[in-house]
């Protein structure tokens, strides 16, 4: 599985650890913002893009609080993002809603917490079946 990842300069350190700890198992990491001068709306877009065009099967992207990019990310067709702050709704956005992109703020979420969060996004699949009329009607939104 290919995983993006992206930061502003406020998530740069998180997603610099990220990036190593999913490399660490075995996940195929993408660096799309490697340099830490990205505002988190160039960032969100680089990403948001690099999925649509299936380039990576997931993507995770940092900021501070992570509201702002889940926002930009879910204006692009066949994007679905969350905002998630413990392992559960990493998970579950994914199980149930079919996310393919992740937002995690660094000022919320810990190194130790973050880690779990990412491995669950990056570990966890969709369930489909009752749930794939709720992602039809979001896919259509755009």
């Amino acid at each position: 599985m290919k995983i993006a990842i992206a930061s502003d300069i406020k998530g740069f350190d998180l997603k610099e650890h990220l990036k190593n700890y999913l490399t660490e198992l075995d996940f195929d990491m993408v660096d799309l913002t490697p340099e830490k001068n990205q505002e988190f709306y160039d960032a969100t877009v680089t990403i948001a893009e690099y999925i649509q065009e299936g380039k990576a099967d997931k993507g995770i992207m940092i900021d501070e609080y992570g509201v702002g990019p889940s926002i930009v990310a879910n204006k692009f067709k066949d994007i679905i993002c969350a905002n998630t702050f413990d392992e559960h709704s990493a998970k579950m956005t994914n199980a149930h809603n079919g996310a393919n992109l992740m937002t995690m703020g660094s000022g919320i979420v810990g190194v130790t917490l973050a880690e779990k969060i990412a491995e669950t996004f990056a570990k966890s699949t969709y369930d489909g079946g009752r749930h794939q009329v709720r992602v039809d009607m979001l896919n259509k939104m755009l």
